[in-house]
């Protein structure tokens, strides 16, 4: 049995996958190296993922673990190869970034041009088996354009800086039970302040028939499209992620304003990640 993880900073999706193509899937919370040490990533599988497989199979019987996560960069890979290794002794570890992920997911062995557009965001021409260009996503504070925490960062300056009126600000704060003084505690003193912002992006989504809003939302993307696309050749565009996934008809029209042919918009890479690895598990492993 083979192991596939797409690693965001909100959630880990798993998938056991069998020689006979059968699969299973599960769900953890999310893992980053940038923001969690070894031992943390190690009790996440720990505590949340074995329990879910306990039932299922013995730990030793996984042969290898493919691993696409946010933040794990070349220098950042061991920390998640460890709490990987020391969870599943007996199988071959291979950790690489979520963008690798999320280029496989939309373009298989095709070249093109790959987007995460989740909690983060990231994108990269990949040539159908490297990364050959990357623009630095540079997080939620530098970068990050077209990401959930920074549509949610938007969005909340906006509304408590009186952008978008009094009626607007005062339903989200209703809908969400907060103060303006529980929002800067969330953001400045408390941990993983990106997926608090990330959760609060869903306001516009249930808010798009209002035209600040819609409006707030396009913007969101065409400053993206501008400050990043317009680096990459035009070839079709694939996404990864909820918020491609969820804004798809907005970002759809973006990219049309903007001169560039959509591909793919998946909320998980995962399907072209189980084509992509079914290879890699042999009958004699079962």
């Amino acid at each position: 049995m083979i192991l596939i993880a797409d690693g965001g900073s909100t959630k880990t999706h798993w998938c056991l996958m069998t020689a006979s193509g059968q699969s299973s899937e599960f769900f953890t919370d999310g893992i980053n190296p940038f923001q969690q040490t070894s031992d943390a990533i190690k009790n996440t599988i720990q505590m949340q993922l074995l329990p879910q497989m306990a039932r299922l199979m013995w730990v030793g019987t996984v042969t290898n673990v493919f691993f696409y996560g946010a933040g794990c960069t070349p220098e950042k890979k061991k920390p998640v190869t460890m709490a990987i290794q020391a969870c599943f002794k007996k199988a071959e570890v291979m950790v690489e970034s979520d963008m690798v992920g999320a280029a496989i997911g939309v373009l298989g062995h095709e070249s093109g041009v790959a987007c995460i557009l989740g909690t983060g965001a990231n994108s990269c021409f990949f040539d159908g088996g490297k990364i050959v260009k990357n623009v630095p996503a540079l997080g939620y504070i530098l970068g990050d354009e077209g990401s959930g925490a920074v549509l949610g960062k938007r969005l909340v300056s906006d509304l408590l800086k009186n952008q978008l009126g009094d009626e607007l600000r005062e339903q989200f704060l209703a809908e969400y039970g907060l103060t303006n003084a529980d929002i800067i505690e969330k953001v400045y003193r408390q941990p993983f302040p990106n997926r608090f912002l990330a959760s609060l992006s869903r306001f516009c989504a249930d808010h798009m028939d209002n035209e600040k809003i819609a409006k707030l939302v396009y913007e969101h993307f065409d400053y993206f499209a501008k400050r990043i696309l317009w680096q990459y050749e035009k070839s079709p565009i694939g996404f990864v992620g909820s918020i491609a996934y969820y804004y798809q008809d907005v970002l759809k029209q973006v990219l049309k304003d903007n001169g560039y042919e959509c591909g793919k918009i998946l909320k998980s890479p995962m399907d072209g990640l189980k084509e992509y690895h079914k290879g890699d598990v042999k009958p004699e492993e079962e």
